[in-house]
């Protein structure tokens, strides 16, 4: 909505009055880590409760690990299609102008947000391993139809990737959470760093992709990536676990 209404109708200088927000957004994240910092449970607490939350071995451990990083890539390579190059694929395919197709932008990332919300509560409802197969699985069908729809399924089915697609980021976190307990702090800066460091390389891709082929294409080769979602298979019920023990 910013670029469409302030950065393209006044310039890139319009940019400067952003940072106000990103200082603000500083001093608020600030006094959230302060406050984490004073109330969190000493690391022997978290350890010695995260002992009796699962059972496995290292090398079990490492292997879930690494079945959540190749979600992660699954995730961002297939989001950075859509963060990076929908705009462009919308007016060239159905003629929009750069405005109007912020707008459907704004729309799909409103999505992405408010499935990034959601998929915290319902997974502490219904379990982190079931949202991580929907979510990064149950996609698939909207991602294979996206490239064969016109302009209003499109946007139907973009609304229903970014809801569904990113509630799986804060299942996957609290699931490596408790493989790793007393950890917080190592996973969040290893799933963070990697989520970005893939969003990073799949615009470089991606963008290649488009100018060797279409960007009609990068979005045929997009739809598969949800398949990856099938590894969720090999992570184990640490939740069903621990539901047994008590």
């Amino acid at each position: 909505m910013l670029a469409a209404f302030i950065v393209l109708p006044h310039g890139q200088r319009s940019l400067a009055w952003f940072s106000l927000i990103a200082l603000l957004a500083i001093v608020i994240i600030a006094n959230v880590g302060h406050w984490s910092k004073k109330n969190r449970p000493s690391v022997r607490a978290r350890r010695s409760d995260g002992v009796q939350q699962h059972r496995l071995t290292r090398v079990q451990v490492a292997a879930a690990i690494a079945v959540l990083l190749s979600l992660i890539f699954s995730k961002y390579f297939y989001l950075v299609s859509l963060t990076n190059y929908y705009t462009f694929y919308l007016m060239h395919k159905f003629g929009l102008t750069a405005q109007t197709a912020q707008l459907y932008l704004f729309v799909f990332l409103g999505s992405v947000a408010a499935g990034t919300i959601i998929g915290g509560p319902v997974g502490d409802r219904l379990g982190r391993r079931p949202v991580i197969w929907w979510s990064i699985l149950g996609i698939f069908p909207f991602t294979l139809l996206l490239p064969y729809s016109n302009l209003f399924w499109t946007t139907i089915l973009t609304v229903f990737i970014g809801v569904t697609l990113a509630s799986a980021f804060s299942a996957i976190l609290v699931y490596a959470q408790e493989l790793m307990p007393g950890r917080v702090g190592m996973v969040s800066g290893l799933f963070f760093g990697f989520a970005f460091g893939m969003a990073g390389i799949g615009a470089a891709v991606l963008g290649e992709l488009a100018d060797r082929t279409s960007i009609e294409t990068v979005y045929h080769v997009c739809s598969f990536l949800p398949l990856i979602g099938l590894l969720t298979w090999f992570l184990p019920d640490v939740e069903g676990a621990r539901r047994s023990r008590r």
